[in-house]
C-alpha cells in the first residue's frame, strides 16, 4: 500500500506574501528589461579583430543581480505587510480560541480601526453572547427538568417504603398505595411526554400538510368543554376557516395547549373567547380568558419552561404549556402576540402563513365578533 506525499498546506501569511511579492517582482522585471531589450550591441565595420569574440554585455549580468536582489526584497516586505496585516486576525483566532476554551462571558470588543476585522469581532461578539444565552437556557432547563422528574420517584418511593413498613397493613391500604403511585407515574409520563413535545417542537417540521385551525379549535373545544362547565366558565366561540400547513400534531397540540391553558388559569365563573378566521396573508387562532391579573413584566417568562405566574406551582401542571406553544409556532414561521387583560387573563394571538396553494370553502358566519388586537411581540 503506497502512502500519497501530501504537501503542506500554504498558510495565509505565505499566500498574502506571494499575493504581494509577485506582482512587484514582475513589475521590476519588466522595468529591467525593456532597456536590455531595446538596446543593441553594434561593431563598427572595419574595427574587429580577426579571431577575437565580443565580449558580453556588463549590464545583462547587473540586471540578473539586480533581479535577485529584487526576488530577496520583494519576500520580505510581502512577508511583514501579510503579517502587519493578519495580525488583528490572530488576536481575534487567540481570543475567540481562549473564550470557547474557557468562558463564554468574555468578548473580543474592538481591534483597533473600524475595518472589515471589526465586523468580524462584532458578529463573533453577537454569536458568543448567543451561545451563552442558549447555554445558560439549556443548564436551567436540565437542572428543572431533572428536579421535576426526581419529585415524582421520590414520592413514589417514599409511598412504597411507607406501605412496606406499615405491620398492620391490609389489602385496601395496599390497593390505596398502588393507586398513589399510579398516579405519580401518570404525572411524571405526562411530563416526559411535554419534554419531548417541546423538544420536537423547536426542530422544523418535516411534514407540511394542509390543515384548517377551526377544525382543530373545535374539537378542542368539544373535548374540553365539560372541564369548563365544571369549572362555571362561558365559553364564546367564533369560528370561520383558517388554511394552515405544517404538521398536525404539532398544531394540535399548539391549539390543546392554549385552551387547556386558559381554562386551567382562570376564575371560577370566568370566561374563555376563542376566535380563528384569516387576516391578509395569515390564518389567526386567538384565545383570550380571565384569571390572575400578569404583570406586564412578567409576561415573556410565562413562555419559558417551568415558569408559572410569580414563580408560583399551582399544582396544575409544570409550566410547559406556553413553552411548547411558542416552539411550536416558532417551529412553523407563526408569530405569537400576547397581551395581559387589564382586569386579569391573557389574551394570546398566533399568526400562520396562510398556504396560497390551498383552496378552502367557507363556512358559517361566526358566532361573535372579535376586535382587532395589537399585542405584545414574544
Amino acid at each position: 500500500m503506497t502512502r500519497r506525499l501530501r504537501l503542506p498546506r500554504r498558510s495565509l501569511h505565505l499566500q498574502l506574501t506571494l499575493l504581494y511579492a509577485v506582482p512587484f517582482l514582475i513589475s521590476g522585471v519588466v522595468l529591467l528589461a525593456i532597456p536590455l531589450l531595446g538596446t543593441k550591441d553594434v561593431v563598427p565595420a572595419g574595427t574587429g579583430l580577426p579571431g577575437v569574440q565580443p565580449q558580453p554585455d556588463q549590464r545583462l549580468t547587473t540586471s540578473a543581480v539586480e533581479i535577485a536582489i529584487m526576488v530577496v526584497v520583494s519576500l520580505v516586505l510581502g512577508w511583514f505587510v501579510a503579517g502587519r496585516f493578519l495580525r488583528p486576525l490572530r488576536t481575534i483566532t487567540a481570543t475567540a480560541r481562549d473564550i470557547s476554551a474557557t468562558n463564554l462571558h468574555r468578548r473580543l470588543g474592538r481591534t483597533g480601526l473600524h475595518n472589515e476585522f471589526t465586523e468580524l469581532a462584532e458578529t463573533l461578539d453577537q454569536l458568543f453572547g448567543r451561545l451563552e444565552t442558549s447555554f445558560d437556557a439549556q443548564r436551567y432547563f436540565v437542572a428543572n427538568a431533572s428536579h421535576e422528574l426526581r419529585t415524582p420517584l421520590t414520592a413514589e418511593r417514599t409511598v412504597l417504603q411507607v406501605a412496606l413498613a406499615d405491620p398492620d397493613a391490609t389489602i385496601e391500604t395496599l390497593r390505596a398505595a398502588c393507586h398513589e403511585v399510579l398516579a405519580l407515574g401518570d404525572q411524571q409520563e405526562r411530563l416526559i411526554a411535554a419534554l419531548l413535545t417541546l423538544a420536537e417542537g423547536q426542530q422544523t417540521p418535516h411534514v407540511h400538510t394542509p390543515v384548517d385551525l377551526a377544525e382543530i379549535a373545535a374539537e378542542a373545544l368539544t373535548v374540553r368543554w365539560p372541564e369548563a362547565e365544571r369549572r362555571r366558565i362561558q365559553v364564546d366561540a367564533a369560528i370561520e376557516p383558517a388554511p394552515a400547513s405544517g404538521d398536525p400534531e404539532l398544531i394540535e397540540r399548539l391549539i390543546t395547549n392554549l385552551v387547556d391553558n386558559a381554562i386551567r388559569h382562570n376564575t371560577p365563573g370566568g370566561w374563555v373567547r376563542i376566535h380563528t378566521g384569516t387576516t391578509g396573508n395569515h390564518s389567526t387562532v386567538r384565545i383570550a380568558n380571565a384569571g390572575p391579573v400578569i404583570p406586564p413584566a412578567e409576561l415573556d417568562a410565562l413562555f419559558q419552561p417551568f415558569h408559572q405566574l410569580g414563580g408560583r406551582r399551582t399544582g396544575q401542571g409544570h409550566g410547559l404549556g406556553l413553552a411548547i406553544v411558542r416552539a411550536i409556532a416558532g417551529s412553523h414561521g407563526a408569530a405569537i402576540n400576547a397581551q395581559p387583560q387589564p382586569d386579569g387573563g391573557l389574551d394570546i394571538d398566533i399568526r400562520f402563513p396562510t398556504p396560497s396553494a390551498v383552496r378552502w370553502q367557507a363556512d358559517a358566519p361566526p358566532v361573535v365578533a372579535q376586535p382587532q388586537h395589537h399585542g405584545v411581540r414574544i
